[in-house]
Parts: structure tokens; C-alpha cells; sequence
């Protein structure tokens, strides 16, 4: 994986293995017991469903523990303005269709595309990452390439 994440973001996945470690596991556990008393769990759905509950939830206690591990921090409290990084607001210019865009570089975990707020390691954001204003880059995208011109950092 490793994604690149704010103190925050490690903050937020943390509390949330905690909660999935502790409360989480002991309300599907409760879940489970209960279920299995009511009798034959092959026929069981209330059974069926605690189990597959307890398996999403351990999925998930996983994906996080492999995010806090293998992530790498950076720092978003000393960033220079001058270049887009963390954080970052800038002015585009989409040069092909001439149309214009707010977007803000954030983590993954931040990420809106629809918003134009702009995971740092996706392709737009890597090509945008440490540029300047005036800078032209050439965006390398699945579908097809194009090219962004930074009009203004924010």
C-alpha cells in the first residue's frame, strides 16, 4: 500500500482499529452467542449474519492495520506555499477543453473526487505534486492523457 498520510489521518485509522479491536469485536461476539441459542445454526440467519458481520469487521481491522504499517507520514504543518503539496489549493486550467477547476490535494484518506478534492497519489495528483504555478504537466490517465496548466496556487 503505502499511501502517504497526515498525523490526522494515523490519528483517525488508529481510533478506529481500536473501536473495531475492542467494542466492535465484543457487540458481534455478544451477536453471535445469541444467535447460536436460538438453536440449529445451519438454518439460522441471525447466526449466519453475526458470522459474516465478524468477518467484514476483521476484514476491515486488517485493511487498517496494513494502512497504519505500511503508510508513510508527511508532514502537513510545514509545507511551502510556493509548490503544490498536502494540502494545497491551485487554479487549473484543463489545456484540451480550455475549462477551468478548483482542486485541493488531500490523502487518500481525504479524497473527493467529485469535489475536485484530489487524492496526492492518484494521476492527476501525482503529475500536480511539486509544481509551481505556470507549470504545464501532461497527466498519464487510463483512459487517455491530457494536460493541466497551474494558474494559481490558493
Amino acid at each position: 500500500m503505502n499511501n502517504a498520510l497526515t498525523e490526522t489521518n494515523i490519528k483517525q485509522l488508529n481510533e478506529e482499529l481500536e473501536y473495531r479491536m475492542t467494542v466492535k469485536r465484543g457487540e458481534i461476539a455478544k451477536e453471535k452467542l445469541e444467535a447460536a441459542a436460538h438453536g440449529d445454526r445451519s438454518e439460522n440467519a441471525e447466526y449466519k449474519e453475526a458470522c459474516r458481520n465478524y468477518r467484514e469487521n476483521d476484514n476491515r481491522i486488517q485493511y487498517l492495520f496494513n494502512m497504519i504499517s505500511t503508510a508513510t507520514v508527511i508532514d502537513d504543518k510545514t509545507v511551502d506555499k510556493s509548490i503544490l503539496g498536502i494540502n494545497s489549493k491551485a487554479r487549473i486550467n484543463f489545456i484540451e477543453d480550455g475549462e477551468e477547476e478548483i482542486i485541493t490535494l488531500v490523502t487518500v484518506m481525504d479524497a473527493s473526487p467529485e469535489n475536485m478534492v484530489i487524492n496526492m497519489e492518484s494521476d492527476l495528483g501525482k503529475a500536480l505534486c511539486g509544481k509551481k504555478v505556470g507549470d504545464i504537466v501532461e497527466v498519464n490517465a487510463p483512459a487517455e492523457n491530457y494536460t493541466v496548466e497551474i494558474l494559481e496556487i490558493l
